[in-house]
């Protein structure tokens, strides 16, 4: 099951976090994490910090696109720290959800087969690769593009003058310029966007990797009642019903502690990347250079395919879930006895409740969901242009 957990694992290590513990690790190990975790966090708050600042300072100058690209990146990098805290703070209870995943996860070729295990693997390998990919593309878009401005236009066309310039917009109350301290300042600038970027893929891709679980789960269950073969003992058809019965109801209780891990953070995310989008958006409509546009085009992109791939797993969940209660249906029911017949129709009526993917109670997660946000970020943009044009 660990090679599901691959990617967010190399990620969670990057930030020196270890979100869950099979066994006891050597001291030496656990304390080199948590110095590279605290070195990450200060690092992370201080740049922040600075960042903040100067959203103040753009604000009460009435310079609204400044504000407005500095409130992107305080909006990205709080949504980071935010999932960083939770996998912290829930650290014993997700030791016990992955605990309890590797217990019914298949074991041996014979199972895997059975489950499709390879086959789920693969395809969220690929999708895993792509999204840390596109995200690691993004944060080295915007560490090394005043680097690579400075010398494609000053050192290589020589069209201006472009000077040292720094990644983000921050607040710094000394020269930076032209000492020794721009090296430092643009070291801490990169390492607080790898650190918010690493956060922001490590959870989603640990949330994706569990919500494929599920789904796989779901689907051999439905597998395993839809080609059985009933042979109209009750007592032996009764176990075989039992079994199901035990095997969904275990699946549920996984789902929920899923939700209860992950739901204030999805929420949260949710809400931030409505923003994030819409001002995104805003800046690209607001006159900057062309090649800004590149950039915030990255950007935006990789705010809605993030969005879109946390809600393309919560429709996976609902749909495998509801596939339980057709499976059921389809099974050759007609000659068993009436008591495994009424044991059926449970299973059905408790597969039609539909099995979401919840960020908390507020928030169902399906593409319905993605939808729903997209014209959210779109209504905030219109009244962000209009008070913007007056």
């Amino acid at each position: 099951m660990e090679k599901f957990l691959k990617y967010a694992i190399f990620f969670y290590n990057f930030l020196g976090i270890e979100p869950y513990r099979k066994d006891f690790v050597h001291q030496k190990e656990s304390r080199r994490a948590w110095i590279i975790l605290w070195a990450n966090a200060i690092n992370l708050f201080l740049v922040t910090l600075a960042a903040s600042i100067y959203f103040r300072m753009a604000y009460k100058e009435g310079d609204i696109v400044e504000a407005v690209t500095v409130s992107s990146y305080i909006g990205f990098v709080i949504v980071g720290a935010c999932k960083m805290a939770f996998i912290i703070l829930k650290k014993p209870k997700l030791s016990e959800l992955v605990k309890q995943l590797e217990d019914i996860h298949p074991h041996g070729a014979t199972q895997e087969d059975a489950y499709k295990a390879k086959d789920y693997l693969r395809t969220f390998l690929k999708i895993s690769f792509r999204y840390s990919l596109l995200y690691s593309l993004l944060i080295w878009t915007f560490n090394l593009y005043p680097l690579v401005e400075n010398l494609v236009y000053e050192k290589l066309l020589n069209l201006r003058v472009v000077g040292k310039m720094l990644p983000y917009l921050l607040y710094i109350p000394w020269e930076w310029q032209d000492n020794w301290t721009y090296y430092i300042l643009l070291f801490s600038e990169s390492m607080a966007g790898c650190t918010a970027v690493a956060a922001q893929i490590s959870t989603d891709l640990l949330i994706c990797a569990t919500a494929t679980l599920i789904v796989m789960h779901f689907e051999h269950l439905g597998n395993t009642l839809r080609n059985h073969n009933l042979s109209g003992d009750w007592k032996e058809d009764s176990r075989f019903l039992a079994h199901i019965v035990c095997y969904h109801e275990n699946l549920l209780r996984l789902l929920s502690d899923i939700n209860d891990l992950f739901g204030i953070p999805m929420l949260f995310n949710f809400m931030v990347s409505s923003g994030l989008i819409c001002f995104v958006g805003f800046q690209m409509t607001v006159g900057v250079p062309p090649d800004m546009i590149f950039k915030l085009f990255l950007f935006l992109f990789s705010s809605t395919s993030q969005v879109y791939l946390i809600c393309y797993y919560g429709q996976l969940v609902a749909d495998a879930g509801f596939a339980i209660s057709l499976a059921a249906y389809s099974q050759d029911w007609y000659h068993a006895d009436i008591r495994y017949k009424r044991g059926l129709i449970l299973i059905i009526c408790r597969s039609q409740e539909i099995t979401y993917l919840k960020a908390t109670i507020f928030l169902t997660i399906t593409r319905t969901t993605f939808t729903e946000l997209l014209q959210m970020s779109y209504k905030f943009f219109t009244l962000l242009r209009t008070m913007y044009a007056n």
